[in-house]
């Protein structure tokens, strides 16, 4: 595994993103591990955070696209960080894009935020973590009702590594079904070998009896 995502895993962990316990995710599924990228607060964290997705990006698609796109209202912060992590990780001035929940009719109108959108831009959309596939279903009509676009792919932050609607894992699908490439910073395999029985800062983050219940959960969810 590379050095990146190693100080990945313990950078959510630091910054308590990535948590264990009970929960409960958007599509209704219960789980013993839950990403919120909502817990990245300060000017500090996500700088940090927008170099690992710089990374990410720059290695699964290289950095030959227009725009990047993050669905609001999480992906906001996600697409402005991470633009400004490539300008100065890569010297590629790339342009940030969002989405509105409601339609402006005044000033800075319609439903984008930051950079337009036209014929011929390619995009790269960027989420925080994607479990069934809903937000990205939610978000290509958008980007697409733009022009002539060229949607390259979807970064995600982890890939929990679970089915969508069928067998294959979510972003499998979305990949299969739309023509995207995708990627994840980390996935939750690497996760867990990261973390497994091996202290850090002095605790056993993922014990036995936690990898136990993930493991009960990808036999109910994980990809066939």
């Amino acid at each position: 595994m590379e050095q990146y995502k190693k100080e990945f895993i313990e950078f959510m962990i630091d910054c308590k993103v990535l948590k264990f316990g009970d929960f409960v995710t958007k599509s209704g599924r219960k789980t013993p591990f839950f990403v919120n990228t909502g817990f990245y607060r300060t000017g500090s964290q996500l700088k940090r955070l927008g170099q690992y997705y710089a990374k990410a990006i720059a290695d699964r698609f290289g950095l030959d696209f227009d725009v990047l796109f993050g669905p609001a209202y999480k992906g906001i912060p996600l697409s402005v960080t991470t633009t400004m992590a490539i300008a100065d990780s890569y010297g590629k001035d790339i342009r940030y894009c969002s989405n509105r929940k409601e339609i402006k009719d005044h000033g800075d109108k319609g439903i984008l935020l930051g950079s337009p959108i036209g014929d011929g831009d390619k995009v790269v959309i960027i989420e925080d973590v994607t479990t069934a596939g809903t937000s990205i279903r939610e978000t290509l009509p958008i980007v697409k009702a733009q022009g002539d676009v060229d949607v390259l792919g979807l970064v995600v932050s982890v890939d929990r590594m679970e089915r969508g609607q069928g067998e294959k894992s979510a972003l499998q699908e979305i990949s299969e079904k739309y023509g995207l490439k995708t990627a994840a910073i980390v996935t939750m395999e690497e996760v867990v070998e990261h973390l497994y029985n091996k202290p850090y800062k002095g605790q056993v983050i993922i014990d036995d009896t936690l990898k136990a219940a993930i493991d009960a959960y990808y036999e109910e969810y994980g990809v066939r």
